[in-house]
């Protein structure tokens, strides 16, 4: 049977048509190839592409991004420039024209590589149910008759991104690092780091963020954060890469990304 489609032209119309039981679609990048083979039994579809939530702003150190934003878009935003490595490690560029930034986030380990980015960046997220608005986290869950509007961020002081592939473009994560710091006067007093690849959902590498604090960005620190970094992860096995490999090169990789390593 083919899905009925609806077009909503707000979000608040999206929230409402949620309640019948239909799946949003952004891209559908994520979505139609389950629906086209039967892995997804879905008999409406809620289409947000003329919802009004292709808004994309940066003002004052900080971004916001409306969910329907492609990710080629973003990838080509001149004050986001910083952004442009991770979307570009993301599927390939017909993928990145369709995939949007809010559909991201809701791509299973070890895809998702913009979703580590963001957990990075301490991104909260806008999202709207008829019962009302909230704000969470990036990582918090999101309703099943909520949907997320506005993704905000405040620009990094410096910015680390690093993602190991079997293949050099059009791959699925081995392992990703993304990192937020604050240096001043060569001392990181911030930092936040992201982990994909290595837990069926991004994680903070909270460790590692304390093995960093206080200390110059050098190579001794860099390799402090990595052998710290392990904690909280549990990798896992997969087409791209076994378990035992993930735990074994993510203190490599992580290294290279803090120093800005090749």
């Amino acid at each position: 049977m083919l899905a009925k489609v609806h077009l909503p032209s707000s979000a608040a119309e999206a929230a409402g048509l949620l309640g019948g039981g239909g799946r949003l679609l952004g891209g559908g990048t994520l979505v139609m190839p389950r629906v086209n083979t039967g892995a997804m039994d879905v008999d409406t579809l809620i289409s947000l592409r003329g919802a009004g939530l292709d808004g994309l702003r940066v003002s004052g150190g900080a971004a916001e991004i409306g969910a329907a934003v492609t990710l080629a878009r973003l990838g080509t935003h001149d004050e986001l420039r910083f952004l442009s490595p991770v979307v570009r490690s993301i599927a390939s560029p017909p993928v990145r024209n369709l995939a949007t930034v809010g559909g991201n986030l809701f791509a299973a380990q070890p895809h998702g590589d913009l979703t580590v980015a963001l957990l990075a960046l301490g991104a909260r997220l806008d999202v709207l149910s008829t019962g009302g608005s909230r704000t969470i986290d990036v990582g918090d869950t999101v309703g099943d008759n909520e949907v997320v509007t506005t993704i905000h961020f405040g620009l990094p002081h410096t910015w680390r991104y690093r993602k190991a592939m079997r293949r050099r473009h059009n791959s699925a994560s081995i392992v990703t690092v993304a990192a937020a710091l604050v240096v001043g006067d060569g001392v990181v007093e911030q930092a936040t780091i992201a982990l994909g690849g290595v837990a069926r959902a991004p994680v903070r590498a909270r460790a590692a963020e304390r093995a960093l604090i206080g200390r110059p960005l050098d190579r001794a620190a860099a390799e402090a954060a990595a052998e710290a970094a392990h904690e909280g992860t549990a990798p896992f096995d997969d087409a791209y890469a076994s378990a035992w490999y993930r735990a074994r090169v993510l203190p490599v990789h992580v290294r290279r990304a803090l120093l800005g390593e090749d």
